[in-house]
């Protein structure tokens, strides 16, 4: 259950593309012209098109390929600001989208406003609206918490957003593949994602979905060898290829091409749907015991949320509970910050270590979920 790390296990699709790549093909992306090339090179249009089908992006070159979701949300930040720019992000994001930008300010290169949330995540978008100045060039916020799974209301601050000429940044990192949604119906003008979490790929392949006429702003951050337009030594302008310097992770576009027919012969309702339904499970199941405090939108509140649900146990350490977890009862967790210590500021669970995270995937079962509550359960009770 740390699906919001990694997707774990993969279709069984996923593991035999990428065996077959690695023992039968080996070729690079967009070096050569023999027939393993050519092959490659059709597999990653496929993967890049089934994305663009995804996000409701126009153009399949819209998409960009990257390293890792961090590497996305580098690209997005550091390829847009400018000297003298502002910037907005929220006390609900990760470290891969603070870190740049405090980095950039510590530099004295831009200035940031950081808008608060509330103990479950939740971003009031008027702060958003309050924050921005005359200079404000993009907001950035995810579109739910990593932490307590809570859908941030993305589409109306991507309004505000168009209201003030500001561009907007998602970070789709637990909703892309585990939602419906588009580009266009999020107002985002940049989606950054890894392809290893809700999309079922292996480590090591992000995307960068990039609204078309945004790439006129959007410098590449690398420069290097793309395989085209060779006899010039000055970085591409045409997509994708301004931003896929050096070779790509093709066992990776390998396994997501494979993960994204996967996906497509599903239903993404259904899978939706059996998501929701067990994070129910889980979270109605947690707060029936007692000694376990449940974190995220009370039972009075409309807000959506995510498979992701973070509880503590009374008298437990996070990390402690969590290897209790594992070693005692085969429950595979995550204890901790996650990455997003401002959040566990407004929740109060800073100082004491964060919190132990449960994330759902597309094949955890009701047995899984029953364990999982029976497990904390015993732990909270002191059996």
């Amino acid at each position: 259950m740390d699906n919001a790390a990694t997707s774990w296990p993969k279709p069984a699709e996923v593991y035999a593309a990428v065996d077959d790549y690695s023992r039968n093909n080996g070729a690079p992306a967009g070096r050569s012209g023999y027939r393993e090339a050519v092959e490659v090179a059709q597999q990653i249009a496929a993967a890049r098109a089934s994305i663009a089908r995804l996000l409701g992006a126009h153009e399949a070159k819209q998409i960009a390929f990257t390293n890792n979701g961090t590497d996305s949300l580098n690209l997005a930040i550091r390829g847009l600001l400018r000297p003298g720019d502002h910037a907005i992000c929220t006390a609900a994001d990760h470290n891969s989208v603070l870190r740049p930008l405090r980095h950039l300010e510590k530099a004295g290169v831009i200035e940031i406003t950081r808008v608060p949330c509330d103990a479950a995540g939740w971003v009031q978008p008027g702060d958003i609206q309050s924050a921005t100045r005359s200079n404000t060039r993009l907001v950035a916020m995810p579109h739910a918490s990593n932490v307590t799974g809570v859908i941030l209301p993305v589409e109306e601050v991507g309004e505000i957003c168009r209201k003030h000429g500001a561009r907007f940044l998602v970070d789709a990192a637990q909703t892309l593949g585990h939602i419906a949604f588009s580009g266009d119906e999020i107002e985002a003008d940049l989606v950054a994602a890894p392809a290893h979490k809700g999309l079922m790929a292996p480590l090591g392949v992000g995307l960068l979905y990039i609204r078309a006429g945004v790439e006129l702003e959007l410098e590449s951050v690398r420069q290097g060898g793309t395989g085209s337009v060779s006899e010039r030594d000055t970085q591409p302008e045409t997509l994708p290829d301004k931003y896929e310097s050096g070779n790509l992770n093709v066992p990776g576009l390998i396994g997501l091409a494979a993960a994204m027919r996967w996906r497509e012969s599903q239903s993404v309702s259904g899978l939706e749907r059996q998501e929701n339904e067990l994070a129910t499970q889980l979270r109605d199941g947690f707060a029936r015991v007692p000694g376990v405090r449940v974190f995220g939108p009370d039972a009075a509140s409309s807000a959506a949320c995510v498979g992701v649900v973070s509880i503590s146990i009374e008298g437990y350490d996070p990390q402690e509970a969590a290897g209790v977890l594992d070693s005692a009862f085969g429950v595979q967790v995550r204890a901790g910050l996650h990455c997003s210590p401002n959040i566990h500021r407004a929740m109060g669970t800073f100082e004491s270590g964060g919190t132990v995270r449960f994330s759902l995937g597309a094949f955890n079962s009701e047995d899984d979920v029953q364990a999982a509550i029976g497990a904390v359960q015993e732990i909270a009770s002191g059996v």
